[in-house]
């Protein structure tokens, strides 16, 4: 590119789709340029202009700006400004606003306009403003008429960021990163604008582009600090909503594709590419009692029942084309729904911004940014915000695994794997075809934190699913031999994974008290949940739950057989309970489970139209009743048929009262309801979620039945009982052992839920409401109780008094 002209440089800039057309001429101005010797530029200095009209200037502050030859009142200043296609620029004090003197255009070396402007005023007042004047720039416009803009000079302002930041920065610890880099709106010196900063170390050149400046990269040149290898800008008069992009020069010459601000806390509505300035004003937020509150409805005792959601999808608007809702509506509609069947928490899919709506989420551009898709960043928060009020806590997924190899995004930012591996052993995820983040460099690991806590801290959030662990912990996942590279040690564990997981979850713990790190993690990995910081030589990776993806698989498989054949794999349903307090976990049924031909989970049931109902109603009762916090995907709560469809909204038809829709979904819908209530009031169902003493087994072996039955106890008030029966067989007179009858108590076990219940469509079978022990011995225990159990049904029963 060293030989590249202006109309050469011209073509290879990239104009992004969704920006407006430049109101004026982007080359050559009306004034007559003048030889560049009559403004005393050095040899070095004429190369350096040569530089600056091919888009190769790196160091713009070393040509533009102002140079304060004397002092005092009748100083002289020199100034030099670059305004392509402008006609005449002029220098006013800013202090009196009296015209000072107008600049000369300087001639390029064919004698053309150049565009940079150039002379000498005297008189600036500089004992009022550190920058004492203001350019006055007269622009010909297509229709011939001349516009005038008033600006400073973004090349008059000293250095912006502090050492210390810098110093954080390049040691990965820089906590609130998108208050350093990226955009940020203020004012210095008395005059507004924004502030841009960006980590670019391997890059020759980068400028910030816009319609401010008809994204020609030559007018905002940044500044590098080279040490930490940042580039930052303060660009004045532009602030909230201007569209911006980087443009950035390899170190090999080749202009980069325009680059979408890694940091941006805003982006433009995809399809477009862009960056946007965000409004740096705090929301005023109206939690003060959920955040208060938070560490004590989010500790392991307390309930916890999660409602997974794709926004883009939980309820399209079919009259708009199928269009997304926004915050705004999703807060009027979905939390109210939430809040009536009784969940404790919503789970969004990834909101972070992301180019292509298919990937749910999983492949984002912008870590810090939430996607424009449901509105401005502000409306985000302010569904947080309705949502703690209603007393509903907020959990995001979040992918630091991997990113997608987009060219506006982090893929070979600078020209380099900046925030990859360049080995695509290391850093290309064959499964997703996705890029992996180096998380063994400092700054990459700081950047990754940095997003979590924007998430937790400015947006509220009261805790974040970690997608993709497993993939993170072994560097051979999903990778055959020879495609991988090993450890230090010659091992498969990705240590500087492992580091980072640990890190995260320390910072995380100390900075957001009560929030929550959840692993999706599939493997063995021992001490997914236990401390960082353990007694002896054990240290986990800090997490607070782990998705139970064992008890998951195994349970589904089994319900998935005729109940003929259950009792040949019995140990499906049991199984877990052998590791079940071994971690704090979470039992899922989540998106990935009803997608990809895995079928819906009511047609995964074998049977016909009520046997599946009812197989889906007796699971749901054994997951609620089973230790461990809930998670159910939407339109699971009440049977969707069809397979998980981003472009669609989940049947909500099937509920209306009128029509020929099966009564079973409303039915179910209603049990899921009731169990979450359920669940939320009785401590024996929660609080001991995480605890082996919060459960015994009372039947475990009966697998000819296919008959399960155990206990739950909390640290005060009654024992529960509960029985699952997973044939369509009613077991009459079925015996099961309790604990004896203590005094002052009078025996009775009260039924206080039953999936068969003819409300919830079932054959109405049971036991009456009651049913009292009898000093009969049975299973170990001195008293006993008789039961019906109805057909492919759970009971759940609490000991009275």
């Amino acid at each position: 590119m060293s030989g590249m002209s202006v109309m050469a440089y011209r073509e290879t800039v990239e104009q992004p789709s969704a920006t407006a057309t430049p109101s004026h001429a982007a080359a050559g101005g009306s004034s007559h340029p003048v030889p560049m010797k009559r403004h005393g530029l050095s040899p070095e200095e004429q190369d350096l202009f040569a530089a600056l009209l091919e888009g190769r200037l790196s160091q713009a502050f070393a040509l533009l700006g102002p140079r304060y030859l004397s002092e005092g009142e009748g100083g002289i200043t020199a100034i030099r400004v670059f305004q392509p296609g402008a006609d005449k620029v002029r220098v006013l004090c800013r202090a009196s606003g009296r015209l000072l003197g107008e600049l000369e255009q300087l001639a390029g070396r064919g004698g053309e306009a150049s565009g940079l402007f150039a002379g000498a005023v005297v008189g600036l007042d500089r004992s009022r403003h550190a920058v004492p004047y203001v350019l006055e720039v007269d622009w010909h416009e297509r229709d011939g008429s001349v516009s005038v803009q008033a600006t400073e000079d973004p090349y008059a302002f000293g250095l912006l960021l502090g050492e210390l930041d810098l110093h954080l920065l390049k040691e990965g610890r820089h906590r609130q990163l998108a208050d350093c880099l990226g955009a940020m709106p203020t004012e210095i010196d008395g005059v507004p604008g924004t502030r841009f900063a960006v980590w670019a170390p391997n890059a020759e050149r980068v400028s910030v582009v816009g319609d401010f400046n008809q994204w020609d990269g030559r007018r905002h040149v940044m500044r590098l600090r080279h040490e930490p290898g940042v580039w930052e800008i303060f660009i004045p008069r532009i602030g909230p909503g201007d569209v911006y992009k980087y443009e950035i020069l390899g170190r090999d010459g080749v202009l980069l594709p325009l680059k979408a601000d890694p940091v941006a806390r805003a982006t433009e509505v995809p399809p477009a590419t862009a960056s946007v300035v965000a409004d740096a004003r705090p929301y005023a937020w109206g939690d003060s009692d959920w955040m208060a509150q938070r560490q004590q409805r989010q500790s392991q005792a307390a309930p916890m029942s999660i409602y997974e959601v794709h926004p883009a999808s939980w309820r399209r608007v079919p009259e708009e084309g199928a269009r997304n809702l926004s915050w705004d509506e999703l807060a009027d509609q979905l939390i109210p729904y939430v809040a009536g069947l009784g969940f404790t928490h919503i789970e969004l899919m990834p909101v972070m911004e992301h180019p292509f709506g298919g990937s749910w989420g999983y492949q984002p551009i912008s870590m810090f940014a939430p996607s424009a898709r449901f509105g401005k960043p502000e409306r985000f928060a302010a569904f947080v915000d309705r949502c703690h009020q209603a007393g509903i806590g907020v959990l995001l997924d979040w992918v630091p695994a991997h990113f997608p190899s987009d060219q506006h995004g982090l893929a070979q930012f600078d020209g380099t794997a900046l925030y990859e591996h360049a080995d695509p052993r290391e850093g290309f995820h064959q499964d997703w075809n996705t890029l992996i983040f180096n998380l063994g460099r400092n700054e990459v690991r700081g950047f990754l934190i940095a997003s979590a806590l924007e998430w937790l801290e400015h947006f509220h959030v009261d805790g974040l699913r970690v997608d993709a662990v497993a993939s993170m912990l072994y560097r051979d996942y999903s990778r055959k031999s020879g495609e991988w590279v090993p450890n230090i040690h010659g091992g498969r564990e990705n240590l500087e994974a492992v580091a980072f997981m640990r890190e995260l979850n320390t910072v995380v713990a100390e900075r957001c008290p009560g929030a929550l790190m959840i692993a999706e993690e599939s493997t063995s990995w021992p001490g997914v949940t236990s401390p960082v910081k353990d007694e002896g030589d054990h240290h986990g990776l800090g997490f607070s739950y782990k998705w139970n993806m064992g008890w998951m698989n195994d349970t589904l498989r089994y319900m998935q057989y005729d109940p003929l054949f259950r009792r040949y794999h019995h140990h499906d349903m049991t199984f877990g309970l052998l590791y079940a307090f071994s971690e704090n976990f979470i039992l899922p049924i989540s998106h990935d489970e009803v997608v990809h031909g895995k079928r819906a989970l009511l047609n995964k049931m074998p049977g016909d139209e009520w046997r599946r109902f009812a197989n889906v109603r007796a699971y749901y009762g054994f997951m609620w009743a089973h230790p461990g916090k809930k998670l159910l995907f939407m339109g699971s709560e009440f049977g969707q048929q069809d397979e998980f469809d981003h472009d669609c909204s989940p049947p909500w038809h099937l509920l209306e009262e009128h029509g020929n829709h099966p009564a079973g979904h409303r039915q179910l819908r209603n049990l899921v309801g009731d169990l979450n209530h359920l669940y939320r009031s009785e401590p024996a169902l929660h609080q001991r979620d995480c605890r082996a003493d919060g459960f015994a087994w009372a039947v475990g072996d009966d697998s000819v039945n296919s008959v399960l039955a155990f206990f739950r106890y909390a640290d005060e008030g009654a024992p529960v009982l509960v029985v699952v029966n997973m044939t369509p067989v009613p077991r009459e007179n079925y015996r099961i052992g309790v604990p004896p009858v203590a005094p002052g108590h009078n025996g009775i076990w009260r039924e206080i839920l039953n999936t068969d219940a003819a409300v919830y469509g079932g054959s109405n079978a049971g036991n009456m409401g009651t049913v009292r022990a009898e000093p009969f011995s049975w299973h170990g225990h001195a008293a006993s109780v008789e039961l019906m159990l109805p057909p492919l049904s759970t009971l759940i029963l609490r000991r009275e008094g």
